[in-house]
């Protein structure tokens, strides 16, 4: 990839999830994988990468405990700040927004351990060809649309489906004007049905600006279950 242009890139990594799901008393990004807490993977990936700084986005009351624990620890430099996330995903995400400025910004999921130097690279490629582009891969199930009573509504076409993955990669002005216009008309939206589960759907809604998908990794799993710790140690171990 050509990189003689030099640009400016940040990684907004978001780590203020409360991991219902896991169960138990520790949070799903400060569990350990072969001996390492789930969120230093992801902050090792950006740290070994081309980008240039990195905001962590952490619970709140967590910011002492994650300079401490993770940046100072294993000398993550490139940790320019460590912010209280919001009420809810998209909140954390345009508070770590406010706090970067550059030509592209990653935003990424600290439960995704499992994250490589070839998604990186793949992803800037496409974003600066295409201003928005999400990592995933196509699914291997046929996917079904249930319907309120549990009953199969729909089937889609397996063909166009994909799922999608962080880093999730935008043009900075075009994503910032896009999450101001979302926290503007936060109420609104959401009385209309909105529900927001990623960047790209923020981009789409909001801007009208299409959002280009490439390859990420069937291995780019995210931590939701504990059964995906033990899944995300053997992909580990490969590297």
């Amino acid at each position: 990839m050509n990189r003689e242009e030099k640009v400016r890139t940040a990684a907004v990594i978001l780590a203020a999830g409360s991991g219902r799901r896991m169960g138990g008393s520790i949070k799903k990004q400060y569990m350990q994988i072969c001996g390492k807490p789930v969120i230093y993977y992801s902050l090792k990936a950006f740290q070994d990468s081309f980008v240039d700084e990195v905001v962590l986005v952490v619970s709140p009351g967590d910011v002492d405990f994650c300079q401490k624990e993770f940046v100072e620890k294993y000398h993550f430099d490139k940790v320019k700040s460590i912010i209280e996330g919001g009420k809810e995903r998209y909140h954390s995400v345009a508070k770590g927004l406010n706090a970067v400025f550059c030509d592209y910004v990653f935003i990424h999921d600290g439960a995704r351990p499992v994250i490589t130097e070839e998604i990186l690279d793949r992803a800037f490629a496409c974003v600066r060809e295409h201003g928005a582009c999400v990592v995933g891969m196509p699914v291997k199930d046929t996917i079904k649309i249930a319907d309120e009573n549990g009953n199969i509504a729909a089937t889609p076409n397996r063909n166009l489906l994909w799922m999608v993955q962080t880093p999730q990669v935008f043009a900075y002005p075009l994503i910032k004007k896009a999450y101001e216009e979302l926290i503007m008309r936060e109420q609104e939206l959401t009385e209309k049905g909105m529900v927001i589960t990623d960047d790209a759907m923020v981009v789409e809604a909001l801007t009208g600006h299409s959002v280009r998908l490439t390859a990420g990794s069937y291995e780019n799993i995210k931590i939701t279950t504990p059964e995906d710790i033990q899944i995300a140690e053997k992909f580990l171990n490969n590297y």
